[in-house]
């Protein structure tokens, strides 16, 4: 394999270098002051040209191949700048799921930054096990009714909207039962709580309890009861070589703990510098296969085990 830039990739890489040194140090990179600060992060490298690479042009992104979001992402690292954002798999649990009327109405802001996300996922006594969430989603009319408690929720506390796994249908078996809605965050009904992290953070992490808040009918993504199918789209691009290009931070930092040292490296260091290695070529050949249309998602594996 040729991991070396083509020449459009090239020109790409050069103009980001030089947008970079241009804004270096206007954003921080960790903490509570990262956090507070991604949406307008997320908006300058946005207006900038370097969000949404690898998303259709309907909805404000450019459609280039992935391997233009793994160079974004090793660049950041080079430079100490901080990530961008992870929105892709919401981006493709919408773009796959949503009706055509969803996806016009939300993809535009999300993409561009206009109007902030979180993930209604975990829940504090399912642990792993998704499919035996608890928060409820019944219907009144032309709206459903949420109750529940949502834990590990990320931006929650600046978000607009939340994609959240309900069930809404106790009857069913547990993984048939559980359907998927874009509910307005700021509403009655809604009580966020922060989670500080060991690390002092507490901006990144939140819970969220329902309590009688709504969501109307039309805002379901896919029909009653197709939320584990979502989830598991949503899941299964979490680890995909877009995101997986991050493996440039892990490589920056073993080399800065490197440096610390005086003379050889500790072994355990060494060890780390070639699991580092081995990472970014296993997301480089991740990427090449999928740029040759090989798809590592939870359909592809269901298929092959069919």
């Amino acid at each position: 394999m040729d991991f070396r830039d083509s020449p459009e990739e090239a020109a790409f890489r050069t103009r980001l270098r030089t947008w970079l040194a241009e804004i270096a140090g206007k954003f921080p990179t960790s903490g509570d002051e990262y956090w507070a600060k991604q949406g307008e992060w997320h908006q300058a490298l946005y207006g900038a040209g370097f969000f949404g690479l690898s998303w259709p042009k309907e909805y404000g992104g450019q459609e280039l191949p992935p391997v233009f979001d793994v160079i974004l992402d090793e660049e950041l690292a080079i430079a100490g700048a901080p990530p961008r954002p992870s929105l892709g798999y919401l981006v493709v649990g919408l773009g796959h799921h949503g009706s055509k009327e969803l996806q016009q109405r939300f993809l535009p802001g999300m993409i561009n930054g206009t109007e902030r996300w979180c993930q209604g996922f975990s829940e504090p006594d399912a642990g792993s096990d998704l499919a035996s969430l608890t928060t409820t989603a019944t219907r009144d009319g032309d709206e459903y009714v949420i109750h529940g408690h949502k834990v590990w929720t990320s931006y929650s506390d600046v978000a607009d909207w939340c994609l959240l796994l309900a069930r809404t249908d106790p009857d069913a078996p547990r993984h048939r039962g559980i359907s998927a809605f874009i509910v307005p965050m700021k509403q009655s009904g809604i009580e966020q709580r922060p989670l500080k992290m060991i690390s002092g953070v507490t901006k990144e992490f939140g819970q969220v309890l329902f309590d009688g808040a709504r969501v109307s009918a039309d805002q379901m993504v896919g029909n009653p009861g197709d939320g584990w199918r979502i989830a598991m789209t949503v899941v299964g691009h979490e680890r995909e070589p877009s995101t997986l290009g991050f493996a440039a931070r892990y490589g920056k930092l073993v080399r800065q703990l490197a440096a610390r040292t005086e003379g050889r490296p500790p072994e355990d260091l060494a060890w780390a510098a070639v699991q580092s290695e081995m990472l970014r070529l296993h997301v480089r050949r991740r990427l090449s296969e999928q740029l040759d249309g090989v798809n590592h998602g939870s359909e592809a594996r269901s298929t092959s085990c069919s």
